[in-house]
């Protein structure tokens, strides 16, 4: 004969379990880590680090398990949008957490250095056409244009000077 209290805690278990997963399907108010983290595209080790770094707190704990309400899963779609667009999590944490006056401060001065960044792609984007172009077999070598760019640097000119001599800012 078995006893009937094992049944009655696993009913019990899989009724709760199934209870949540049905919950978090629907607009439910949390989610376990696994659901968020998928929800956002992300993996429950990349939400414990962030939870880590301060970035995001989970709403509750149900049987030691994270879980995440509609606040916080904004808070890792941000993250995740930040991410992706490659800006540094320092960002995020400011744009988050901080006054509008400091966040702003931050994303200016994230904003120049993107401009820099860009500029300097464009450069590359140049450099390499103008190697590109020369129907030589070693550019470096035997292309006059790049032979004397390079000339120009070694006589002390720097890249953003012969940017600028090209019209470039």
């Amino acid at each position: 004969m078995t006893s009937n209290a094992p049944r009655t805690w696993m009913a019990d278990s899989m009724a709760a379990t199934l209870a949540l997963a049905a919950g978090c399907r629907s607009n439910s108010r949390v989610r376990s880590i696994g659901e968020a983290a998928r929800s956002v595209g992300l993996s429950p080790s990349a939400l414990r680090y962030y939870e880590a770094r301060g970035l995001v707190t989970p709403a509750a704990r149900r049987a030691g398990r994270r879980m995440y309400g509609t606040g916080e899963l904004r808070r890792l779609a941000f993250i995740q949008l930040v991410h992706q667009l490659g800006l540094p999590l320092d960002t995020a944490a400011v744009m988050l957490d901080e006054s509008g006056a400091e966040w702003r401060v931050q994303a200016e001065d994230e904003i120049d250095r993107l401009e820099t960044l860009v500029a300097r792609a464009r450069g590359a984007q140049v450099f390499l056409r103008l190697a590109v172009s020369c129907p030589n077999e070693h550019p470096v070598t035997e292309c006059p244009d790049l032979v004397a760019t390079l000339d120009q640097l070694l006589a002390g000119r720097t890249i953003d000077d012969l940017a600028r001599d090209h019209g470039d800012p």
